[in-house]
């Protein structure tokens, strides 16, 4: 997509943006990728380097979470390498034009697969992440979750300090059931969309391919930022083939124009 292409597609999404009750942005590693975290899946990715991770990570983990927390702790591998990744990564264009967007008011909330943390950095509020949060823990019984540094971890595995339920990170892992809370707050989010942004999704991993899915049966609009195809490229109003950073950040400019401009 040439520049002059990009742009009109731009205007078009824009008009969308602006036209729409409830914008809803739907975020993919593509996004992260942009602040230098490495993609788990393809070229470069931390899988087709280390190897794919265990299927069965979270049974292993009801089955001996003081081995886990011991792996864990030691950060070894694909897990240090990530560790080093997201310790150095700071927000990006995209991150703060989606910021831009809730601040003026367009966007209403972000559905994140992403755990790096960046989206609160960036200073975005209503944010929904449903693979959890790299910097947080969370109780398996309860659902309570702390921030990762401060809680003490002096027994391994770590346990709740209000009902005793084994305490975990929040990331979700391989076999693990979405938090309810999350899931919930997705799916509302969703039935509300009359209008997604779908920023750097690959849109293979469910349950978040699925909710563009349900947003289109509804009939609501479909804006696809990614510098790349995806299974729903045919479905959506408007693509936007070029970087998130790029191209959020000329919508905001567009939104900012003065009307008729």
């Amino acid at each position: 997509m040439n520049r002059e292409e990009l742009e009109r597609a731009v205007a078009e999404a824009a008009r969308l943006v602006k036209d729409a009750r409830h914008v809803v942005a739907l975020v993919g590693a593509g996004l992260s990728v942009e602040s230098g975290i490495p993609p788990f899946r393809g070229p470069g990715g931390l899988w087709t380097k280390y190897g794919e991770p265990d299927m069965r990570g979270f049974d292993r983990f009801r089955e001996d979470p003081k081995r886990w927390w011991e792996e864990r702790l030691s950060q070894s591998g694909s897990y240090q390498e990530l560790v080093q990744a997201l310790s150095q990564a700071r927000p990006n264009a995209g991150h703060l034009a989606l910021r831009e967007l809730e601040e003026m008011g367009y966007l209403k909330h972000i559905i994140t697969q992403n755990i790096d943390n960046l989206h609160q950095e960036a200073g975005s509020s209503a944010i929904t992440e449903i693979h959890g949060n790299r910097t947080k823990l969370r109780c398996l019984d309860g659902g309570k979750r702390w921030p990762f540094d401060g809680f003490p971890l002096e027994e391994l595995p770590p346990h709740c300090p209000d009902c005793g339920g084994v305490v975990k990170g929040d990331t979700v892992m391989f076999g693990e059931p979405i938090p309810r809370d999350a899931l919930d707050e997705c799916i509302n989010q969703s039935r509300l969309c009359d209008c997604m942004l779908l920023v750097g999704t690959s849109a293979v991993v469910y349950p978040a391919a699925g909710f563009p899915v349900d947003v289109k049966m509804n009939g609501g609009k479909l804006i696809e930022v990614n510098p790349n195809e995806t299974p729903l490229t045919e479905a959506c109003d408007v693509v936007l083939r070029a970087p998130a950073g790029e191209s959020l950040s000329l919508m905001v400019e567009r939104l900012r124009e003065p009307a008729g401009a």
